[in-house]
């Protein structure tokens, strides 16, 4: 939807040092198109085979005309961001490596994949890469250890897919509450409305209970799954994968409407009693 400035992405591979320097991050350009992500189910079904034709766009209570809706399998960046705080270790670790290996295994051609690890501060490495050995060596060798920085480790992950054209998914594990990060909670959803990135998190533990994650997951047309345990987290997070190859990216570029502040959006199928699970609106300016 809205590109970041260079700046923006040096300071998100940063990670930590990144979330110290700034309470209120942002990232803005001209608003010359908008990718609206789209899962369109019937009867519980991803339902196939749809045009733009097929679709209605609302901004702001607009009608748009859309450019484009595709449903091909265009490459994923896939940013895993995991909590490695002191608190998941044993099973917990074991279950979180197996399946993140699941997903990593799941990649096709032209795909990458990127690791966000957080605990008292946000480790980013490796950046997007097509080489996914590099991201299952990085959690394997991954030793957990302190507290929970969640809201940075989140804005670090949002940040890295903005790097690339394809299309952003970011994973969030975390089985705790947020105790370490610097940026605000609204800061950090401030920077997902304004982001093409979509966020499924699996939440544990105390972090089931967390407003921060559902925000999250709902501000960006993703899905927040909650957890008793981890035994179930590989068949979760390939739920997500597969979930996420389903949607339809949809883009139109704005018409009759402002280029600032909050725009509302509705997406709709013509003709059908289709779910739609989309954004529901982005941020445009400064």
């Amino acid at each position: 939807m809205i590109r970041p400035a260079s700046a923006c992405l040096a300071l998100a591979m940063a990670g930590a040092a990144l979330a110290a320097q700034s309470q209120n991050p942002t990232f803005s350009s001209k608003v010359e198109a908008v990718r609206v992500d789209v899962l369109v189910t019937e009867w519980g079904k991803p339902l196939r085979n749809l045009r733009a034709a097929d679709f209605e766009i609302f901004d702001n209570g607009v009608r748009q005309t859309i450019d484009f809706a595709n449903s091909e399998q265009l490459p994923l960046n896939v940013v895993f961001t995991f909590d490695l705080s002191d608190s998941i270790v044993g099973e917990r670790l074991t279950n979180l490596r197996e399946a993140s290996r699941a997903v990593l295994d799941g990649l096709k051609q032209g795909d990458q994949a990127a690791l966000v690890m957080f605990h008292d501060a946000v480790t980013v490495g490796p950046g997007l890469t097509g080489d996914v050995r590099l991201v299952k060596t990085a959690i394997d060798r991954a030793k957990p250890t302190g507290n929970t920085a969640l809201i940075d480790a989140s804005f670090a992950g949002l940040m890295l897919t903005e790097a690339d054209a394809g299309r952003g998914l970011v994973i969030v594990f975390s089985d705790g509450l947020d105790t370490s990060s610097w940026l605000t909670s609204r800061a950090v959803i401030d920077v997902a409305k304004r982001s093409d990135a979509v966020v499924y998190a699996a939440s544990a533990g105390l972090a089931s209970k967390a407003a921060f994650l559902q925000e999250l997951t709902e501000q960006t047309g993703g899905r927040l799954f909650r957890i008793e345990s981890t035994k179930g987290l590989s068949a979760v997070f390939l739920e997500v994968l597969d979930e996420f190859r389903q949607r339809y990216l949809l883009s139109y570029s704005p018409a009759g409407v402002s280029h600032e502040g909050w725009h509302d959006l509705k997406v709709r199928v013509k003709g059908r009693s289709a779910m739609v699970r989309a954004r529901p609106g982005y941020l445009a300016g400064q």
